[in-house]
């Protein structure tokens, strides 16, 4: 394809570089409007300077990414609801045998949940948590919070679900959801594994004392409880945390009514602590609050005057015993026992309700997972899936449904435009002509130049824009050599986009997220800097890089 007229070429440009600017640096003081308005500028710029049709522009549009974007975030909303991150986030703490074995668990629990939920969901649930824990243990937060993001990276890149740009490789390549499991799994195996192994070398003694090495003191008394571990809850889809949060009974009839024990949260929250004894008291507060609103169903208690039996009531929302003390026994005079039991089987059939609605959501996600095993679309095996599970709510569907980043669908929606129309301009099929040569995955060299083509690329436009322009040029001269190359071509694609994203802090969402999170969060916030996931991005994502890649092209 040679190049288009001058004009077009230039204002292509022009699009396209206020696009990249607009995607990688947000916050630009010129045009703070972030990037999904960005992604919007740059595809109205490449329609008004002509550089496409409107009608061009809707059909660079990919439906069917778009799609399985959608389903993924629909069912990661309802395994929210449904306790499984908060599952996960305690087997990162469930017997723990030191700061050494967290880290190990936080690589393996991070990544595999990567894999199926995709690395900016895992990122999103578990980084609170993994702060809260970190303070819980006295530990340094940093070596966790690089163990979650980057094998958050390198986890997404096992399945085609894992993460964005290989929702794009899946629907361009045409590879079933089994083929590309098979052809990466093992390198995301050895890759966790590897990157497990640097991040102990590198921390190794910093993990070895319970001080924060960081802060220069030693962390003060627990101050994390374990309850408060335990029942954290987030919102995933949004990539933020859940404003309100919801109790068993609550996923089955009213998903967005706030209790008045969460509004006594954000209120303790937008205090200002001066000292760890602040915080101790607040939480000490917030729990008896919470114990107070939290007995199941339970009117009155009467004085307890003599010594009598107790009871234990279990709590629906975050099962903590609470022990009633039971006044004497009494003539039932009017119905009081009869109402008693009348509530607690209430209780009870709730209880079973909720038990029910959870294993339904954990087999229709089996279900859509063994679908995608089995090569069906995976576009409508996720949709499909989605409406189940909407389906399944019995309640109003918007609820759910507000909770859907809905900004990243018109992000895409706006970089596939901007994508194509600079396509159009003859430029990278240009610069692609001049590498091709060299770049052929039948060598060695070849293998490695278009690794490092792509690695660079995924950080300096990040790695879906990079996939877009890169992923039909490289299977193209795959093709030339063999079909089976052209798979292979798509899978090295896969792997090194998504791996580049250890790289820099800026490489990949995941990691902005644990940033971000990480300086946000309330009491235990930890500010992880650029340069210190720097030192550690650029060796690990080097030599897992190149580990994996030996592994793939062997497929």
């Amino acid at each position: 394809m040679v190049l288009a007229s001058t004009p077009k070429v230039v204002l292509g440009c022009v699009a396209f570089c206020i696009f990249w600017v607009l995607a990688v640096f947000p916050s630009v003081p010129f045009m703070p409007v972030g990037r999904t308005a960005g992604s919007l500028l740059g595809a109205m710029l490449m329609v008004l300077f002509r550089v496409m049709t409107p009608e061009e522009a809707y059909a660079a549009i990919d439906l069917p990414i778009l799609g399985l974007l959608f389903g993924t975030m629909v069912v990661s909303i309802f395994l929210e609801r449904a306790d499984m991150f908060k599952y996960l986030g305690s087997m990162l703490s469930w017997k723990s045998r030191g700061s050494k074995d967290l880290l190990f668990r936080v690589c393996v629990v991070s990544a595999v949940a990567s894999a199926l939920f995709t690395n900016d969901t895992t990122c999103v649930v578990l980084t609170e948590f993994i702060l809260k824990v970190a303070r819980q243990n006295n530990l340094p937060p940093q070596p966790f919070l690089l163990a979650l993001a980057s094998s958050s990276n390198i986890g997404s890149a096992a399945t085609p679900i894992g993460n964005p740009q290989n929702l794009v490789i899946a629907v361009e390549s045409g590879i079933t959801f089994g083929q590309f499991l098979i052809g990466v799994f093992p390198a995301m195996i050895v890759g966790v594994l590897t990157n497990t192994c640097i991040l102990l070398c590198y921390f190794w003694r910093y993990l070895s004392v319970e001080k924060d090495q960081e802060g220069g003191t030693a962390t003060g008394p627990e101050v994390v409880a374990d309850e408060e571990v335990t029942s954290h809850r987030f919102t995933p889809a949004r990539m933020s945390h859940a404003s309100s949060v919801n109790g068993d009974i609550d996923c089955i009839s009213e998903p967005v009514r706030r209790s008045e024990s969460m509004n006594r949260v954000d209120a303790l929250r937008s205090r200002s602590y001066n000292s760890e004894g602040d915080i101790q008291v607040a939480i000490r507060s917030l729990r008896a609050s919470s114990l107070s609103r939290e007995m199941v169903e339970v009117s009155t208690v009467c004085e307890r005057r003599d010594e009598g039996p107790r009871k234990i009531t279990r709590s629906t929302s975050h099962q903590r015993s609470v022990i009633i003390e039971d006044a004497p026994e009494q003539p039932d005079t009017n119905g009081f026992d009869g109402d008693e039991k009348e509530k607690g089987d209430e209780v009870k059939q709730k209880r079973w309700k909720v038990l029910v609605w959870k294993y339904a959501v954990y087999l229709t996600t089996l279900g859509m997972l063994a679908g995608l095993l089995l090569g069906l679309n995976m576009s409508w095996t996720a949709i499909t899936a989605a409406l189940v599970l909407l389906a399944l709510d019995f309640t109003d569907a918007q609820a759910c449904l507000e909770k859907v980043s809905y900004s990243l669908l018109i992000f895409f929606c706006g970089m596939f435009i901007t994508v194509d129309g600079f396509n159009k301009t003859g430029i990278p099929n240009t610069l692609w002509e001049l590498v091709e040569p060299y770049s052929r995955i039948d060598s060695a060299k070849g293998v490695a130049l278009l690794a490092l083509v792509i690695l660079v690329l995924s950080n300096v436009a990040s790695n879906v824009p990079t996939v877009l322009l890169l992923g039909t040029r490289v299977a193209a001269s795959a093709a030339a050599i063999s079909p089976a190359s052209e798979k292979k071509a798509w899978l090295i694609l896969a792997w090194v986009s998504t791996v580049a994203g250890n790289l820099t802090l800026l490489g990949s969402a995941a990691n902005l997220i644990v940033c971000e999170q990480a300086r946000r969060a309330q009491f235990f916030g930890y500010n992880l800097t650029f340069w210190s996931h720097l030192r550690f991005g650029v060796p690990s994502t080097i030599i897992v890089t190149a580990i994996g890649l030996l592994i793939v092209i062997s497929y």
